[in-house]
């Protein structure tokens, strides 16, 4: 059965990406992953990047309400973990978000909606970690004007975030924050129910909200989910924008605390043996490359329904409406116990996916120019660690 959540009115105030995951390069590997670690047990006991994960263990701390927001924010889902906000105190109360126009995806979001949709997901997560506190948000987005959407994000700020002291109503997401994940992993054969995905839908505010457990149905997303990480994979320029963001081992992640993490004493001991590096990623044919491909289709095939959100149209405010209500399903879900995995490549807007694009819009009955803004499969998978983040002060400019 397919739901539908339609919008009441469109509020036009308003990731992480994927490539290889924590299984993708063990798959016949193990053995030379045992022979590597050889029983080195502190080794393994040394090789969590602490110090990357310590934002999410003391958020809400620092003294002006502003930066306690922000350290809320920083742990919000964005694509390839990139990060890409910054943040200028304005005044006493405002703040303005800005895109780090460093930690865009050109190859892959060469016109910056997952980026955009990112940057939702943060100022939503800002808005929730500010009415915990006793704060309403007023938000502006674009406050100086918004880039076409067949354009690039540019200096102007992407939002004006005012704060006003007084009391708010408690929103019971904001108690699954520090539990929130993607999960990268193959589910689990544990069924997900009929109430269960029209219950996410519930969670949103400026989208129109959509699943499917119908088999027929989720068997087409699988296969153009699958078929647009083949085109992604097997695009040089696309594929290699992922690679450079691969970070290997603690000492990788912790200097730079974005992109892909592939941490732990598995791919450490993997990339000693010379297993593991971002050459043999990118090149074709190599068993890294071969398995995180195998391990990808895992994936797919354990999917165990679709969940997407979708815009009448494809305007920046719309963009950011997006990841506003994307940050509120990922964490509808984590409250259930449901695991999430954003599937954008079959979205992505440069000229190899054009065919699958149009073939995923025909799949959800999304006529233009109504858009899909997020695609997404469904299930119930393992426990898996945070993801790294920069501190929320590095994020603060003037």
């Amino acid at each position: 059965m397919k739901f539908n959540v339609e919008l009441h009115s469109f509020d036009v105030e308003l990731l992480e990406g994927d490539m290889v995951t924590r299984r993708s390069v063990l798959l016949g590997l193990g053995g030379v992953t045992a022979i590597a670690i050889g029983g080195g047990a502190a080794f393994a006991f040394t090789r969590t990047p602490t110090r990357a994960l310590t934002p999410w263990q003391e958020p809400g701390t620092a003294a002006d309400p502003r930066v306690r927001a922000l350290e809320w924010a920083v742990l919000a889902p964005n694509p390839h973990n990139r990060q890409p906000w910054l943040v200028e105190l304005v005044g006493e109360d405002q703040a303005l978000v800005y895109c780090d126009l460093d930690r865009r995806l050109p190859m892959t979001d060469p016109f910056d909606r997952q980026i955009t949709i990112g940057l939702g997901a943060f100022v939503e997560l800002y808005s929730l970690g500010a009415q915990h506190d006793g704060f309403a948000v007023e938000l502006l987005p674009f406050p100086e004007g918004a880039p076409a959407s067949d354009a690039r994000l540019d200096a102007r700020p992407v939002a004006q975030l005012t704060l006003a002291e007084r009391p708010m109503g408690f929103d019971p997401l904001f108690a699954e924050v520090l539990k929130r994940r993607t999960t990268k992993e193959p589910f689990t054969d544990r069924p997900v129910r009929e109430p269960t995905i029209a219950g996410l839908g519930r969670a949103t505010h400026h989208t129109t909200f959509a699943g499917t457990l119908e088999p027929a149905h989720v068997d087409r997303l699988k296969d153009l989910a699958w078929q647009g990480w083949l085109v992604e994979a097997r695009t040089p320029r696309t594929w290699q924008e992922s690679v450079d963001l691969i970070r290997i081992g603690r000492v990788e992640i912790e200097a730079n605390p974005d992109g892909v993490d592939l941490g732990g004493p598995m791919f450490e001991a993997l990339a000693l043996a010379g297993l593991l590096t971002r050459e043999t990623i990118s090149e074709p044919g190599t068993m890294a490359y071969t398995t995180g491909l195998e391990s990808y289709r895992d994936m797919m095939s354990s999917s165990r329904g679709f969940v997407w959100l979708t815009t009448p149209e494809n305007s920046r405010a719309e963009q950011l409406a997006a990841g506003r209500d994307w940050l509120r399903v990922n964490l509808a879900a984590t409250a259930v116990g449901l695991a999430v995995h954003p599937l954008s490549q079959a979205l992505q807007e440069y000229e190899e996916m054009a065919t699958l694009r149009e073939a995923v819009h025909d799949a959800l009955g999304a006529t233009a120019p109504r858009t899909v803004q997020m695609l997404a499969r469904v299930g119930y998978g393992p426990q898996v660690p945070p993801s790294p983040r920069w501190p929320a002060r590095s994020r603060l400019i003037g």
